[in-house]
């Protein structure tokens, strides 16, 4: 959800998408906040904190006392759990519980959900038997460079077989946001640019600047190139690498939701063990990837993935029916 990003992005800072995520949750029994729910790396947190304090009070009104909301951290709201989880060292598991004092940042956070049941999980959590559901920010890894827009990286960084979740945090430190949380506005948001860039420039088929909303479809288009040939390889190496045994995996990090209908489903399913993927999109509206464009699109903000019992996991989008005023301000 990205809540507090810069240049208001995302989108449940508007009233429209708010009330339909509220109509959504409404006959759930359980939400699964599957990581960078609040941006607490790109922008000043106690801003995020602040904006994100009564969306989380209203979702947590809504669902009330007796259904649940599991919360999953990512890479962007990873400060909720960072210092636990290098604390655990080899003994961090797949779907680890996290203490809800874990961090005061955590307890503040979890607090807002009130009266709906919290449970925190890291780094992933299993929703079923069969299916378990993770951010996704240990693909990076397994990219150049590390970054969720990176190219599979051919020689491994990590071990060979018996990979744990203790591997991928050491690699995986946050140091460059950390540093940007300091900086004035102006060269926060200019490296923040200069970073997009550059990881853009990774991208196999344009090695020049395509970030400009007149280029949205190109850029779009080029993105989900990245995503099929590579992010969707490097997951899968996580997901082996860790031993996982899922039949269905369901992540996010890349912000492409799918598969959808049309897709090829090809590069969504792993031959290797019949492991199925899924990705939750995002909530983030990009000028850069939407501009002039209309949904039905796999960028569009709102994405959710839906299990239902006796159903496969399918990827919906709630936002489909909303114009681009009711999800961004203008510029």
């Amino acid at each position: 959800m990205h809540i507090g990003a810069r240049a208001h992005a995302s989108v449940l800072q508007r009233p429209a998408p708010l009330e339909l995520l509220l109509e959504a949750i409404s006959d759930c029994d359980r939400l699964v906040l599957l990581g960078d729910a609040i941006e607490l790396i790109q922008a000043r947190p106690e801003k995020a904190l602040e904006i994100a304090e009564p969306i989380f009070r209203t979702i947590g009104a809504r669902l009330g006392p007796d259904r649940e909301v599991v919360l999953v951290p990512g890479n962007h709201d990873g400060p909720l759990v960072h210092a636990w989880a290098l604390a655990q060292g080899q003994a961090l598991a797949l779907d680890s519980r996290v203490p809800i004092d874990a961090s005061p940042l955590l307890a503040r956070v979890t607090g807002w959900l009130a009266p709906a049941r919290v449970e925190v999980r890291y780094p992933g959590a299993w929703l079923t038997d069969t299916v378990w559901a993770t951010h996704g920010h240990y693909l990076d890894v397994h990219l150049i460079p590390v970054s969720s827009y990176g190219v599979i990286r051919g020689r491994r960084r990590l071990p060979v077989g018996g990979e744990l979740p203790s591997d991928y945090e050491r690699l995986l430190r946050p140091r460059l946001g950390r540093t940007l949380r300091w900086l004035p506005s102006p060269v926060d948001a200019a490296l923040a640019d200069l970073g997009e860039l550059i990881r853009a420039s990774t991208m196999p088929i344009a090695r020049y600047r395509i970030l400009h909303p007149r280029l949205a479809p190109l850029t779009s288009r080029l993105l989900g190139v990245q995503m099929r040939r590579f992010s969707l390889r490097a997951i899968s190496r996580v997901v082996h690498g860790l031993g996982v045994g899922a039949d269905v995996v369901i992540f996010g990090h890349v912000h492409r939701l799918g598969p959808l209908p049309g897709d090829d489903p090809a590069p969504w399913r792993d031959p290797a063990g019949g492991l199925s993927l899924l990705n939750t999109g995002s909530w983030r509206y990009e000028s850069v990837l939407l501009h002039r464009s209309q949904p039905p699109h796999p960028y569009w903000p709102g994405g959710a993935i839906v299990l239902e019992d006796g159903a496969a996991p399918r990827a919906i989008g709630l936002l489909d029916g909303l114009a681009v005023e009711q999800l961004h301000p203008p510029r």
